[in-house]
């Protein structure tokens, strides 16, 4: 259930970022197909557009009028993304508990994450701070998904 907490962690900082994590280990053959719509996550085409989406909404959240992650759609959106996520990386027969630990730390990691960007931006500003919390967000959600990725072999 860790991995399912780690990507409500990653959700909570960005809402697409889980879905593309996943389709990325789907992809791989690191999880299992099994969920609802995951098959579609083999198809290259949906599989290239939820990382395109993560990426708009990265290069978005430099932007000056970038809504905060705590208005009531974008919790809707990391809400759904992590619970779909947490289940995906949940092990069998716990999917359910899996998703409602992810929606439920994206949650409140978006309020945590959101006063701590807002401290930093005072600091720093808002397109250094948005590129490290990026990097940090995009390697977390590729390692929580797919762990291989950082085993040592």
């Amino acid at each position: 259930m860790l991995r399912s907490f780690l990507m409500g962690l990653v959700a909570g900082q960005r809402g697409i970022t889980p879905l593309a994590a996943i389709a990325t280990a789907t992809r791989s053959g690191s999880l299992p197909t099994d969920l609802p719509l995951q098959s579609l996550l083999l198809n290259p085409l949906i599989a290239a557009g939820t990382a395109a989406l993560a990426a708009a909404e990265m290069a978005g959240d430099k932007m000056k009028t970038a809504p905060d992650r705590i208005e009531p759609v974008g919790l809707a959106v990391r809400s759904i993304t992590a619970a779909y996520a947490g289940a995906a990386v949940a092990p069998r027969g716990r999917r359910m508990l899996g998703g409602a630990i992810a929606a439920a730390t994206a949650l409140t990691a978006s309020y945590i994450g959101w006063r701590l960007r807002c401290t930093a931006m005072g600091r720093y500003g808002q397109t250094v701070t948005g590129f490290i919390e990026d990097a940090i967000v995009f390697g977390s959600g590729l390692a929580v998904a797919k762990p291989s990725l950082i085993k040592a072999e």
